[in-house]
């Protein structure tokens, strides 16, 4: 298996989730940088992931505001490959991978965490899986 890296989106009209996520040779998933930004602010913040580390690669959820921040893409970061995929269940799925990250205290220690809302956004969690559901298909 090859090393590969690639930052995934989930967009959303004010906001997007985003995570560059490397697939090391062993199969290996890990995450190298992750961020909430306001959807205006797209493009700045995915110069900062490639100065973070070089990708080839932008997975993007198809939802509401997919085709917006495809078409944002293609204007203003040039030749950088975009696939559009479904993100289909990514917020059920997020939600779940957020409290596998997040130590629960209190009251949340005593309900299910698939009962639970997170305390914060999550759509970093959503564009993580994203990356995951590619990464895991190649």
């Amino acid at each position: 298996m090859t090393e590969k890296t690639l930052l995934a989106i989930d967009p959303g009209s004010a906001k997007c989730g985003m995570a560059l996520v490397t697939r090391d040779q062993n199969g290996q998933i890990q995450i190298v940088w992750r961020k909430i930004c306001e959807a205006s602010q797209m493009i700045d913040q995915i110069l900062v992931a490639k100065s973070v580390r070089p990708f080839e690669l932008v997975v993007i959820g198809n939802g509401t505001s997919s085709a917006k921040a495809v078409r944002k893409i293609r204007e203003d970061a040039v030749g950088m490959a975009v696939l559009v995929v479904d993100e289909k269940n990514t917020t059920l799925q997020a939600r779940e991978r957020y409290w596998t990250n997040t130590k629960r205290r209190g009251w949340r220690r005593l309900l299910p965490a698939t009962l639970q809302v997170p305390p914060e956004p999550i759509d970093d969690f959503a564009a993580l899986i994203l990356a995951e559901r590619v990464l895991n298909s190649a």
